[in-house]
């Protein structure tokens, strides 16, 4: 097992939960096929992501777009939609292509991408350039907004250039400015915000080209899958996610196989000390509203998740503990995103707003019936009328914690909350430890690259 911990209580560790390889020259072993790799508090250089098997040609590139198709590899990014089917499109839409590394992350307590184009650029520039050349593309660009991550990828362009055109584009972070339109609008010069569609920008992107964006981790895993076919498997049915919440405890960037629960997750965030029974949780960053402790033994699955009515979504996941209320979690959640707002759409500000509002007065003890019927409303009526998925957070979350919680919920209507009086929009606020607004820290990678030891110079093993 890899595990990092810098030093600080709330310094966020790094712990992979992949089971060893079951076949192969790699059985026993956790690391291979993986994106957090063995070393994942070292930055990865050239010299050694070479050592390791990167760049190689185990996969001929028009080999690719098979492989991702019979692995079944979704994106990364929030939406999880399906990545050969993306790239066909944009190859398809004729036009000179290009693609785009998208390493802005907008939800609260992610940082799997940061982490990622800090300790493994290499990995996704392999990405990258692998799905450059299946659609044609001549020119790459990666987003990003967090500055120890853009001096990893320049350091990385320059160790080994890609057979490709690349430029690193730095932007304002924000909650949209990782939505693919508005990553478009930026890189074209524009401010990061969502623009109206159709277009989309696979039809007409950067330079009014076929563009694809793709998320950091999607594009590593398509450099793992083409390095190691033979793990296709275990690349494309695992994720990485940002644990936190539920406690004092130290957030958490792990990896982890699709079969693995929510309350698993939980204890590996918690330990044994009752980490493993959370009140509920925060899904997918603020995109998969909150769950109630009974939904704990979920699997991490695309799919399974969409069933039961919540979404994994960015892969970041705050757990609630004794000393959260899931109401004050998403009137938390609302004002974060009614604060985000691009304030472009009228629907969304007076939506988002409308939500933030309600959620405030249910915390506050002061809702009426009249409240709760009003959030049933906009939870249904308000999904898909904005131009991203903003105001669809903000009314997947009300009417997430309608259906979740709906004794707590009631019991809101007929008195104040004793944990919500100390916390959402009351004078004294809950310790800062448990707000939604505290960043999750990037777990740290020095600048110098460092040889992981036992490893010679040039010892040949594959990622």
């Amino acid at each position: 097992m890899t595990t990092t911990r810098a030093r600080g209580a709330r310094r966020t560790a790094v712990r992979s939960l992949m089971p060893p390889a079951a076949t192969g020259p790699d059985a026993g072993e956790r690391t291979p096929g993986t994106v957090l790799g063995p070393h994942p508090d070292r930055l990865e250089n050239a010299r050694t992501y070479l050592a390791h098997g990167g760049y190689a040609t185990a996969t001929a590139p028009d080999a690719l777009p098979g492989l991702l198709t019979r692995s079944g590899l979704c994106g990364r990014g929030g939406a999880g939609f399906p990545t050969a089917v993306k790239m066909a499109a944009v190859r398809d839409a004729g036009g000179a292509p290009v693609v785009v590394a998208n390493g802005e992350e907008g939800e609260p307590g992610s940082v799997k991408d940061r982490w990622l184009l800090r300790a493994r650029p290499h990995l996704v520039l392999d990405g990258l350039a692998r799905a450059a050349t299946a659609i044609g593309a001549r020119r790459g660009y990666v987003y990003l907004s967090d500055p120890a991550a853009a001096r990893h990828v320049r350091q990385a362009l320059a160790e080994h250039p890609p057979p490709l055109s690349v430029q690193v584009v730095e932007t304002e972070h924000t909650y949209v400015a990782g939505e693919e339109s508005a990553v478009v609008r930026r890189i074209n010069g524009g401010p990061a915000l969502p623009a109206a569609k159709p277009p989309r920008p696979f039809e007409r992107g950067v330079g009014d080209e076929p563009t694809l964006v793709a998320n950091v981790e999607t594009l590593a895993r398509i450099a793992l899958l083409a390095a190691r076919p033979d793990l296709s498997r275990r690349i494309a049915e695992a994720t990485l996610l940002t644990v936190s919440g539920g406690g004092d405890h130290a957030p958490l960037l792990t990896e982890a196989p699709y079969g693995t629960t929510l309350r698993e997750l939980a204890s590996a965030h918690g330990g044994p000390d009752g980490g493993a029974h959370p009140e509920g949780a925060l899904m997918g960053g603020l995109f998969g509203g909150v769950v109630a402790g009974e939904s704990l033994d979920l699997p991490v699955d695309p799919g399974r998740l969409a069933a039961a009515g919540t979404a994994l979504g960015c892969g970041a996941i705050r757990f609630l503990g004794p000393q959260d209320c899931p109401v004050t979690a998403a009137g938390e959640a609302a004002a974060h995103l009614a604060a985000e707002s691009a304030r472009q759409c009228g629907v969304c500000v007076a939506g988002t707003g409308s939500i933030r509002d309600a959620l405030r007065q249910l915390a506050a003890g002061s809702a009426t019936e009249d409240v709760r019927a009003s959030l049933a409303r906009w939870s249904a009526g308000l999904p898909g009328r904005g131009a991203c998925g903003l105001l669809d957070a903000a009314a997947g979350t009300a009417g997430s914690l309608l259906r979740a919680f709906p004794a707590k919920v009631g019991a809101h209507l007929a008195a104040p909350c004793t944990v919500c009086a100390a916390g959402f929009g009351m004078p004294d606020g809950p310790p800062a430890s448990t707000r939604l607004t505290v960043p999750v820290p990037v777990p740290e990678v020095p600048d110098t690259p460092q040889p992981a030891p036992g490893q010679p110079a040039g010892a040949a093993r594959r990622p």
